[in-house]
């Protein structure tokens, strides 16, 4: 799981929402942040490419991971580039429950009220 989770993040800072749709199930439940969850690869795919395009760039630092037989829980920090170069860099966590392997439902807990503020 552990090199799932790299390939997953490595797609993630890449802004490569192809690579993060192909660990999503079919049938993902995705939710992030506050937000309403969307149902399905496609939908979260698009969620994903959504926020992608706004922000510049985006890098992972992970602390640690867990797993149970269907759980992984992963925290970090993660630094968002905002277009005009700042950035903010704040603690997240994630839930991922699996399934045939591939991501069931997905909950990013983090905090990106500062995110789109003007500097």
């Amino acid at each position: 799981m552990k090199e799932q989770m790299n390939d997953l993040f490595a797609s993630i800072d890449k802004m490569d929402t192809p690579g993060f749709a192909s660990h999503l199930h079919p049938d993902v439940e995705f939710r992030f942040g506050n937000g309403e969850s969307v149902h399905g690869r496609d939908n979260a795919a698009a969620a994903v490419g959504g926020f992608f395009s706004s922000i510049k760039a985006i890098k992972h630092s992970m602390a640690d991971v867990k797993e149970t037989d269907d759980l992984i829980v992963s925290q970090g920090k993660v630094t968002y580039t905002r277009h005009d170069d700042s950035t903010l860099t704040v603690p997240f966590a994630n839930l991922f429950y699996m399934k045939d392997n591939l991501i069931k439902n997905y909950f990013i807990f983090v905090d990106t009220s500062e995110l789109y503020k003007s500097a």
